[in-house]
């Protein structure tokens, strides 16, 4: 992709595994270089669930398809499941004894409405927006005002 019409940069968190989580989102315009965040908690998640849904509630903000989006995450989970074509399979197989199914298929009705291109960053490397993202995961990991994670939730009964 040589060119972009948005950066998007996510981070998820949770403080225990499962526990309260959150993620982190920043939103660059490519042309503009106008800058958005966003960060949201939640009460009894699981880490890959908040790398994942940082990227689909990024995806979801998008106020136009055809997009060119370039998505930065340290999650391998994230990058190598599509990067590397598995989600595509998983598919194929109904998601058979695969986890967080309900997010990837919520994922793949967005994917197609852009061109998306998925490049891991290594974590706590002192890159400055992967390290926002951390921040704002981490704190809306914390917030009192956290939503549930329903789907998590039906399967796995908060402690």
């Amino acid at each position: 992709m040589k060119a972009c019409d948005v950066i998007i940069y996510t981070d998820g968190s949770s403080r225990g595994n499962p526990g309260p989580g959150g993620y982190g989102i920043i939103m660059e315009d490519c042309k503009s270089g106008f800058v958005k965040e966003y960060s949201k908690g939640f009460r009894y998640t699981t880490n890959n669930r908040m790398e994942l849904l940082a990227v689909i509630d990024a995806l979801k903000m998008l106020k136009k398809n055809k997009l060119k989006v370039l998505i930065y995450t340290d999650s391998k989970y994230v990058v190598d499941s599509v990067e590397k074509k598995w989600v595509f399979k998983w598919k194929t197989t109904n998601f058979k004894n695969k986890k967080n199914v309900d997010l990837w298929l919520d994922f793949l009705k967005l994917f197609d409405k852009n061109t998306i291109k998925f490049n891991w960053i290594k974590g706590h490397n002192n890159h400055p927006q992967n390290e926002k993202c951390d921040k704002l995961a981490f704190d809306a990991s914390k917030s009192k005002n956290s939503s549930p994670d329903l789907e998590y939730e039906k399967i796995n009964k908060p402690l």
